[in-house]
């Protein structure tokens, strides 16, 4: 599988994650984005034995865009700090059901997760386990005549389903989403949700590391070009 790679040196590896596949290896036995780096920095950089790749985050399996691993334990370990901290920038387009408003807001929920059917759920801050979760949206575009959406989303916690769920219980399901819009999307629908902006702070250098990985050119997408 050909992987976009969008910037790599010898702690750092960013690359667009093709949407359907999981980032690591799951029940399903399906091909990882985890396991086919590892073959390419094998491949690439003639690694003999066993390599080394640290997952920092994750994106849902439909999910498509930007992602960052660690090439080295100090790598892991520093990117993993960042992210605790909040000081990893992730930014998301979306495309929605519905007009959104308003146009540019905080949402903050309490999640709690079903590791027995996969589902999230909104519920009482005082639920145990409940999570609790933060995005901030904007409104980039419209298309009145199919009802749609284009959000700009960043995430100020990373939790499981967390856009997915939050923009729906905000009314505005995600176009193509079967798991929490099953009434208003149709079975086969590719969901519209991209990782499009990634900012690490480099984990040995004073440097920030930013990319872009713009979402593919094509419907709904499209419809906001």
């Amino acid at each position: 599988m050909n992987i976009n790679v969008l910037y790599e040196d010898n702690h750092l590896l960013i690359v667009e994650k093709p949407v359907n596949i999981p980032v690591q290896e799951d029940a399903s036995g399906d091909k990882d984005l985890l396991n086919i780096l590892k073959a390419y920095i094998k491949e690439n950089e003639n690694k003999p034995g066993n390599v080394y790749l640290g997952l920092v985050h994750r994106l849902d399996r439909p999910v498509g865009g930007a992602i960052v691993f660690a090439k080295t334990s100090k790598a892991a370990s520093r990117l993993s700090d960042q992210l605790r901290q909040n000081k990893i920038v992730r930014r998301y387009k979306a495309v929605v059901r519905g007009q959104v408003s308003p146009p540019k807001n905080t949402l903050t929920d309490y999640l709690f997760k079903n590791r027995k059917n996969n589902t999230v759920t909104i519920v009482d801050k005082n639920k145990k386990d409940a999570k609790k979760a933060i995005l901030h949206y904007k409104v980039l575009g419209n298309d009145k005549n199919n009802n749609l959406s284009l959000l700009e989303i960043e995430l100020e916690t990373g939790r499981s389903h967390q856009i997915r769920v939050q923009l729906a219980n905000h009314g505005n399901v995600l176009y193509g989403d079967q798991k929490y819009g099953r009434n208003l999307n149709k079975v086969g629908q590719q969901i519209a949700l991209w990782a499009h902006t990634l900012e690490v702070k480099h984990p040995t250098k004073d440097e920030i590391i930013s990319v872009e990985c713009p979402p593919p050119g094509k419907a709904p997408w499209d419809r906001f070009i």
